[in-house]
């Protein structure tokens, strides 16, 4: 906004509420929200405040399923009419301050001091640092303060349902989240009167939430109303029994138990164990630095808030457990003849939240994907890389191969009590390397065969699930359909468990059905399923899932003829999950129309949502969907929509690709097909973002188009990829994804893409210290590059051989090297590639001890840098020539370029490189005599290190110690390096 002479004129306050009613403020006076659809607009722009809002989601939130044809249009007056309630004096196609457009759609711009939720998150993390540092009274007074800020319901004023929208509903799960951290807190801080109006609020709303209740039948009792507490108990006891049909859960009980033996204080909620560390020397150099700064893994998928019957199961599975010493078990759940659907997963979560508190030091879980219909199965060592990167190892401390791996792994576990879900599980020999080696960790295994190769080699229990008997699937539909619907008409319900075979997840299909039409009646319902052709006796009996029975093909017939095609088509996706971007590429669908058909999907249980936006299919319901695209579908159309599918990856990742790392050069991509419609990505954030939720995806897409034939896809995909995985550190990922691309290019007998495959594939060697492999790669590189006549392809390489001769100690070597890609650069006019080779010549002149040859050179790298806007090599190269001045002997001049390096490493958050600069600047300081300043830099550096658990902390830890400063823990001796090349 500008005023009468054109002067940038601060635009006036604005504070919002969504918390409540939904307000919003402009220099202190509340302005009036008129329309109801501004009101709703405004509140989703509040709860995603800081985040962009598509125009679908708009539009979902305003219309529902049912936008006018003017939707759009009318979204857009919409936002002009707050933009002139923000800021009246906007001119009319200004950008304004507080409402801006964003990549496909709105973000209003706020933060903890203009918006109640913000403030609201704020202090609920910092309530959750001082728990965490042993101060709970505070962390009550923070809750405290957190929970006032809600004056009702969320964005109360609008619609009903627009407020039944995720985005509101996601927030009361916050708010009751929050409600219990305090109780917790409050309980151990031993001030539970504190917080007992909020959970007297909190439970009148969500009455059957029995770890809600449990809370405050523990803070009534602890503040001396023992009465109202036992009172408490009966009521929501009868409650349950009234409208669900069951009996209150372990957590009330125990509640109940506490206050009865008149020792509430003994059971305030659940604690948060110290990490314990490994006493094994194995280990002991990755663990005992972090044991105490390392996050409780909580990998648990959530409890099924429906889940119910089991109990003979659950009472086998838990006696050995109640047994002192039997807490070591490895416990298998398996099924009959390959039976699937029949809740193996459903039981070993609930199994495992059930008893989790027992094991404090965390919960690991994996889905090893065994009968995954796509074959897409999870091999032994990509989980045991999982579970070591959740561990905290980092990716350079990853041995090589299965056997070094899994023993790593069982070393972290050695002394540490933790609980292990491996789900899925295809064989005995596919979860051998999984198991923890020493007492103190359960392990909870699921599997459609029996695994009797743990029963007998490794003592496991193994149990059989059988389907739901009559009473429990009864249980069930009560579970999903209330009460009062299934006892009015038990026959029907009894028959619907029969028609579905007992197996709960044909039960969850035909309940959700039912759910969606509560007036049909379940006689209907059961005349209806009777009608479906067959029965699932092949399905249950089948050593396959082929054929998944009648009530699947009851329920796909109850979807819309587009809904129906996309569940189709989604068969063959590779998996493990999708978003509504992937399913309208896969489908040819516009992006909205596929995010209505997913939740019509996930309203029938057909796939489900288990993360916001993510869907995923049971493995039966997908080879079904599978089985009915090739079916009902062509050939060569069912090619088609998976072609489709894998260019949306490949463009997409490749633009995210651009993204973090726009001035390295990858292949390059041909025009993009017709109709693909890759994902928008704003910047290097979210394109980061996306690569990180899609990683699972990408890497099925590449094993997928592999089987295949697609090629040259897979190709183009890992190089896309390259600089991501570099970045993350996944490195053992990346050698094996480049080793399938160079395979798939010696297939296609196209000597450019071998060249690239090969380059790939010594640079990861490099990464994981494979250096005979690395040198090997690079010399055949390099002739293919010659033969070729790619001048650019033999810089690259150049650059590697100096980075492997700097690593093998050859310093005039790198040299070498260097100056030859420097030459090659500049005689190919690449700008920014030259800028890093600059930087690289001058790095090697420095180690050399040339060091005005070294900032001559990182002087002009430096120059480009800024032009082309290269922020990530501006900072390595002012680190580079910061450590020419220090060498020179001109100590100020190095501080300053070293904190130019340093500022821009942390803006662009690489944690690591900060840490190696901190750690020149300590050394500068203390050239200078000023060993404070040395020793609050090294500090930082050493905080950081510990918490990336990199080796480099050892260098750190003996400098401190030649500053009288002693610190102990293990030693480690590698030296950091900037990333230069």
């Amino acid at each position: 906004m500008e005023d009468q002479r054109g002067h940038e004129v601060a635009p006036d306050p604005v504070r919002f509420a969504v918390l409540g009613p939904v307000r919003v403020w402009r220099a202190g006076t509340e302005l009036h929200l008129g329309r109801p659809q501004e009101r709703a607009l405004l509140a989703l722009l509040l709860a995603r405040a800081g985040q962009p809002v598509s125009v679908s989601e708009i539009v979902d939130v305003l219309w529902g399923g049912r936008p006018p044809d003017t939707a759009v249009n009318v979204v857009h007056r919409h936002v002009g009419a707050l933009r002139r309630l923000l800021e009246p004096g906007l001119p009319t196609r200004a950008t304004g301050h507080w409402l801006l457009r964003d990549t496909g759609g709105y973000l209003l711009v706020a933060d903890s001091d203009s918006l109640d939720l913000l403030r609201f998150r704020a202090l609920r993390v910092e309530a959750q640092r001082a728990a965490s540092d042993g101060a709970p009274a505070r962390a009550v007074d923070l809750l405290t303060e957190a929970l006032s800020l809600w004056q009702g319901p969320t964005a109360h004023g609008i619609p009903v349902e627009a407020r039944a929208h995720a985005a509101f509903v996601s927030l009361e799960g916050e708010r009751l989240a929050t409600v219990k951290e305090a109780a917790d807190v409050a309980l151990r801080a031993d001030v539970p009167g504190v917080v007992l109006p909020r959970l007297r609020e909190a439970a009148a709303d969500s009455p059957l939430d029995e770890p809600l209740m449990a809370r405050l039948i523990l803070a009534l009792s602890a503040t001396g109303r023992r009465p109202e507490a036992l009172s408490t108990y009966l009521t929501v006891s009868n409650r349950l029994a009234d409208e669900l049909g069951i009996d209150p859960g372990p957590e009330l009980r125990d509640a109940h138990q506490a206050v009865l033996r008149d020792a509430a204080s003994s059971a305030a909620g659940p604690r948060v164990s110290e990490a314990r560390t490994v006493t094994d020397p194995a280990a002991s150099d990755l663990v005992g630095p972090r044991a105490a700064s390392l996050p409780v893994p909580a990998q648990l998928p959530l409890d099924l808030p429906t889940f119910t019957g089991r109990r003979a199961e659950l009472a086998e599975v838990l006696a050995p457990l109640s047994s002192e010493g039997r807490s070591a078990e490895t416990v298998v759940i398996s099924a009959i003849g390959g039976m699937a659907g029949i809740g193996k997963t459903t039981l070993a979560v609930h199994w495992a939240h059930r008893v989790a508190d027992r094991y404090p030091d965390g919960q690991l879980y994996v889905n090893l994907r065994g009968f995954d219909p796509s074959g897409a199965v999870m091999r032994p060592d990509e989980a045991v890389r999982g579970f070591l990167d959740t561990l905290g190892v980092p990716p350079e401390r990853v041995p090589h191969g299965l056997d070094a791996q899994a023993a790593l792994y069982r070393s972290m576990l050695a002394g540490r009590r933790f609980l292990v879900l491996l789900d899925n599980a295809r064989d005995s020999d596919h979860v051998r390397p999984l198991l923890p080696g020493t007492p103190g960790c359960l392990t909870i295994v699921t599997s459609r065969n029996q695994l009797s190769g743990l029963v007998a080699a490794h003592g496991a229990h193994s149990l059989t699930l059988r389907p739901l008997g009559t009473d429990e699937g009864r249980e069930l539909l009560i579970r999903r359909l209330g009460a009062e619907r299934v006892s009015a008409e038990r026959e029907a319900a009894a028959e619907i468990t029969a028609l579905c075979a007992g197996l709960p997840l044909a039960l969850a299909c035909v309940a959700a059905r039912a759910a969606t039409h509560p007036h049909f009646s379940l006689s209907a319902v059961a005349a209806e399923l009777r009608k479906a052709h067959g029965s699932l006796d092949a399905f249950i009996e089948a050593d396959t899932s082929a054929d998944v029975g009648a009530v699947f093909s009851w329920s796909s017939r109850a979807l819309s003829p587009a809904a129906a095609r996309l569940f189709r088509l989604l068969g063959l996706h590779p998996g493990p999950d999708f978003t509504a971007p992937a399913a309208a590429a896969l489908a040819g669908l516009a992006e909205r129309e596929a995010r209505l058909l997913l939740t019509e999907l996930s309203r029938l249980h057909l796939i489900n949502e288990h993360a916001p936006g993510r869907y995923a299919f049971h493995d039966l319901l997908r080879a079904y969907a599978a089985e009915l695209a090739h079916t009902q579908h062509s050939e060569a159309e069912c090619r088609a929509a998976v072609n489709q599918l894998f260019e949306h990856y490949l463009y997409t990742a490749h633009a995210a690709g651009r993204l973090i790392a726009p001035y390295v050069d990858t292949m390059p991509l041909p025009p993009l097909p017709e109709g693909t419609l890759p994902e928008p990505l704003a910047d290097d954030e979210s394109a980061l973002a996306w690569l990180a939720a899609e990683y699972a995806v990408l890497l099925a897409v590449i094993d997928a188009a592999t089987s295949s034939g697609s090629d040259r896809l897979v190709c183009l995909l890992v190089s896309s990829l390259e600089r991501f995985f570099d970045r993350q550190g996944h490195w053992h990922d990346w050698a094996a994804a480049q080793r399938t691309a160079l395979d798939a290019a010696l297939r296609l007998s196209d000597p450019v893409v071998e060249a690239h495959g090969l380059l790939g594939l010594a640079r990861v060697a490099g990464r994981l210290g494979l250096r005979d492999e690395a040198g090997a790669h690079l010399d055949r590189v390099l002739e293919l590059f010659t033969e070729l006549g790619d001048d650019v392809g033999r810089a690259y390489v150049h650059l590697s051989l100096g980075w492997e001769a700097e690593q093998h100690g050859d310093l005039p070597g790198a040299l070498r090297h260097d100056r030859l890609a420097l030459d090659l650069f500049r005689a190919t006019g690449r700008q920014a590639a030259q800028a890093t080779a600059l930087n690289a010549v001058g790095w090697d002149h420095a180690t050399l001890g040339d060091h005005q040859q070294a900032l001559s050179h990182c002087l002009e790298a430096l120059t480009i840098q800024r032009d082309l806007g290269d922020h990530i090599g501006q900072a390595a190269t002012w680190d580079s020539i910061a450590y020419a001045h220090h060498n020179l002997g001109d100590h100020p001049q190095a501080l300053t370029s070293y904190r130019n390096a340093l500022t821009i490493f942390r803006d662009l958050g690489v944690p690591a490189e900060e840490a190696g600069t901190l750690v020149r600047i300590g050394d500068t300081h203390r050239a200078t005599g000023d060993h404070e300043a040395a020793r609050a830099a090294w500090h930082s550096a050493l905080t950081l290190f510990t918490e990336l658990a990199r080796p480099d902390a050892e260098r750190v830890r003996a400098r401190l110690d030649e500053l009288g400063e002693p610190h102990g823990g293990t030693r480690w001796g590698i030296a950091v390096s900037v990333c230069r090349r």
